[in-house]
């Protein structure tokens, strides 16, 4: 090596500061190579660097095609040292190539759980330019605040800063003037490395690094071996010490012979500043990608001047008082405090205390919506339509463009009209996709919001991981429609359980998949025709309920839905009476949520003999003598209710549920079913009142001890007001008494003439 010129370039993150010196380290080294961290298999999709539709943030995505869960992102912005080397190498027709391993190994080396998917750990160093991980990228290492965890903390907290990353931006990043920048990088690294604690990984962790540098230096060699003389390498810093002191060739290749390979793809796919933030847990982010594009765009001074007025003009959008005078004022600051640091120029720390002082008096909250919007940003990656894609992706594409669906990495509203042709459509896309599990949309409210059955409120958001979820979907179809009526059938299939087979029913009609209608209503006649289990007899009718009510609003065929429920609904009115027996405590309160829910959804039927036979299964569990307590209170209160049972009827019940002959506990236990976390029936109705208050002055006070625990777990269900009220109406005389002083004209020799007469009904004497 020591008749071969290279420079390494030890790139810690993504970083203006790095970026800027990097190009200039590159014009005047002229090299004839470049050697990139990053995966060989990106490089077939290198030459889309050229599209002007490419627009950072993106990310590379290398994946198994046979198994979607196996993923890696490879994130470039603007200002990534390793974007700007890409361009460099394009626009000087330099031969660029990723030296990393493989994935097609590092899959195989740690393939994933077929069941659980969840992110893996960081395949880069903290410290490097670009993570991989499998499956999600939110997968890391976390422990920021551990030195052994991130090596340049040492480095930050010797020059006296808190941390390693402020230390950085101070030092690179806010400057990017020097043009020994990598030279020193490289010094200090090779200490840290050499001194530093080990830090703790696993076993896996640290073979796949080893691997991964030995490949690096395997390319080195070839690059070498190929004759070029000038060889720029850009890497992880933490990488630098090994590639620039390397061991035999024989030993590397020992390291890699016989290693596993599996089959991968790569594709470009757009990235968000939120993703490439160290908040959202990505290990190589960065804390603050918005401040960094900043630095990148902006000239060294304008920078404060630009930063504020962005600061201002956002406070100004969201009615927060900002004026000239208070930019002003902030500049001034900022620089004060940056000379009373002894630093160049105002940073970031010295502009977020000047706003937070100046503009803010104080007060953090404000200082929030300028971390979001500004310091990390909300900037969306835009991938051209020649990037190789899978026809799911492809035909998700058209629709949001036929649709006028903009992809936004920012939480955005959508309101839909569902009277409306375009809104109409919009929603069977929205509930395909969260049937295929890519949830760009999450409904708020449907069916009866505030603004009526026909709106539909969703909350957009695209988040670079549904690239992912995008092509996992794509084993089930080529089209959105395709694949979602392929995954509804297939679930309806394989359920065992009604409730979640309604619900399915319910996604399949909403999306509008007239093809998985069919069988998946069909398996749900056929699951409910063996289905011995009221509880899921019942709770399959809700859902049902909602869509037979609503469904003529989104223009949905409800004939199949409303089969079903005139079978579902009279099986479960047979089987509500001996389902009520022979309970326990805790499955009284299972089978009590489940007939209020089936309640409220029967009571929404336009279908009077349904309704008519469920008020008829409820008759009949109130008079079960053998029922549990719950379930019969609750029937008495829903039939109270629905005014199917006169008030008479309604005290009659009470009466004899609460009489003293009955067990305390049993007693309050039909309480509670009966106010079912409801005291308005109580305050409305004198005659309830009255005999609740009769049967709870009679207790005695040992009966009311053994019982209280009982009355209270009932009581403390109704919200405060209905406690406030009931309280005061307590403290107050019974509305039978007459209150002293306004007692009639009292003829007491009339009254004395029924003496005698009760004295011999009593037994006494005159």
């Amino acid at each position: 090596m020591t008749d071969t010129l290279f420079h390494l370039f030890g790139i810690r993150h993504h970083g203006p500061g790095c970026a800027r010196s990097l190009v200039q380290a590159l014009e005047r080294l002229q090299p004839d190579c470049l050697l990139i961290e990053g995966p060989p298999e990106g490089e077939i999709v290198l030459p889309l660097m050229a599209d002007a539709d490419l627009e950072p943030p993106v990310a590379l995505l290398v994946y198994n095609p046979e198994n979607s869960r196996q993923a890696a992102f490879y994130p470039f912005a603007v200002f990534s040292p390793e974007w700007n080397a890409l361009h460099y190498g394009l626009a000087h027709a330099i031969p660029t190539r990723f030296i990393d391993l493989p994935m097609c190994h590092q899959f195989a080396l740690t393939p994933p759980e077929p069941e659980t998917v969840k992110a893996d750990e960081a395949k880069t160093d903290c410290d490097e330019a670009s993570a991989v991980s499998e499956v999600e990228v939110s997968g890391g290492d976390t422990a920021k605040t551990d030195p052994r965890l991130d090596p340049l903390d040492w480095l930050g907290r010797a020059a006296g800063y808190g941390d390693g990353e402020s230390w950085w931006n101070h030092l690179v990043e806010e400057r990017g003037d020097s043009l020994e920048l990598f030279a020193a990088i490289r010094e200090a690294m090779t200490t840290v490395r050499a001194e530093a604690p080990s830090r703790e990984r696993s076993a896996a962790i640290q073979q796949r690094e080893t691997l991964r540098e030995a490949h690096m230096r395997k390319c080195l060699r070839q690059a070498q071996k190929e004759g070029f003389a000038r060889i720029a390498v850009v890497c992880g810093a933490w990488h630098v010490p090994a590639l620039a002191e390397m061991p035999s060739a024989k030993a590397d290749t020992d390291l890699l012979k016989g290693l596993a390979r599996t089959k991968v793809a790569a594709t470009w796919a757009p990235w968000s500043y939120r993703n490439l933030s160290s908040a959202s847990g990505y290990g190589a982010g960065v804390h603050s990608p918005g401040w960094y594009e900043h630095l990148w765009r902006a000239q060294p001074e304008q920078r404060a001047v630009g930063w504020l007025s962005r600061a201002a003009r956002l406070f100004r959008e969201e009615g927060l008082d900002c004026s000239s005078a208070h930019i002003i004022e902030a500049v001034r600051l900022a620089e004060t405090l940056a000379a009373l640091r002894e630093r160049p120029q105002a940073g970031l720390d010295e502009l977020n205390e000047a706003l937070r002082t100046v503009v803010c008096l104080g007060d953090d909250a404000p200082m929030r919506l300028i971390e979001r919007a500004l310091i990390v940003g909300d900037r969306l990656g835009r991938i051209p339509a020649s990037a190789p894609v899978v026809p799911l992706q492809h035909d998700l594409i058209q629709q949001q463009k036929r649709l006028r669906l903009k992809v936004e990495g920012v939480d955005r509203t959508l309101d839909l009209d569902l009277r409306e042709p375009n809104d109409l459509a919009r929603s069977h896309l929205l509930h395909r996709l969260t049937l295929l599990g890519i949830r760009w949309g999450v409904p708020e409210r449907t069916g009866r919001g505030a603004k009526g059955s026909f709106h539909e409120l969703w909350t957009l958001q695209w988040q670079p991981e549904l690239a992912m979820a995008v092509i996992e979907a794509s084993r089930w179809g080529n089209t959105v429609a395709e694949a979602a009526t392929a995954k509804a059938v297939d679930q309806a299939r394989m359920l065992t359980a009604l409730p979640p087979l309604a619900a399915l029913v319910n996604q399949v009609l909403l999306a509008d998949l007239q093809d998985a209608i069919g069988p998946v209503t069909q398996a749900l006649e056929d699951l409910a025709a063996v289905a011995s289990d009221l509880v899921q007899l019942l709770g399959a009718i809700p859902p049902l309920v909602n869509v037979a009510r609503y469904g003529n609003v989104r223009q949905t065929d409800i004939g199949m839905v409303e089969h079903v429920l005139k079978g579902l609904v009279p099986r479960a009115a047979i089987g509500l009476p001996g389902a009520c027996t022979a309970l326990d405590d805790e499955a009284a309160q299972t089978l009590r949520d489940a007939i209020t829910a089936t309640h409220q959804a029967v009571r929404l039927l336009a279908d009077e003999a349904l309704r008519a036979a469920w008020l008829q299964a409820l008759e009949r569990v109130a008079r079960l003598p053998n029922a549990h307590g719950l379930v019969r209170g609750l029937a008495v209160r829903l039939l109270f209710d629905q005014q199917a049972a006169s008030a008479e009827d309604t005290a009659l019940h009470m009466s004899q549920a609460l009489s003293p002959g009955n067990e305390p506990a049993l007693a309050a236990a039909w309480l509670e079913g009966f106010l079912n976390q409801s005291g308005l029936v109580l305050l409305h109705d004198g005659q309830l009142w009255a005999l609740v208050d009769g049967w709870l002055t009679g207790l005695s006070e040992d009966r009311f001890r053994q019982i209280l625990p009982l009355l209270r777990r009932a009581f403390s269900s109704f919200n405060a007001p209905e406690r406030r009220q009931l309280g005061e109406r307590a403290a107050q005389p019974d509305s039978h008494v007459i209150a002293a002083g306004t007692l009639p004209n009292w003829d007491s020799e009339r009254a004395e003439r029924v003496l005698p007469l009760f004295r011999q009904l009593l037994g006494v004497g005159p």
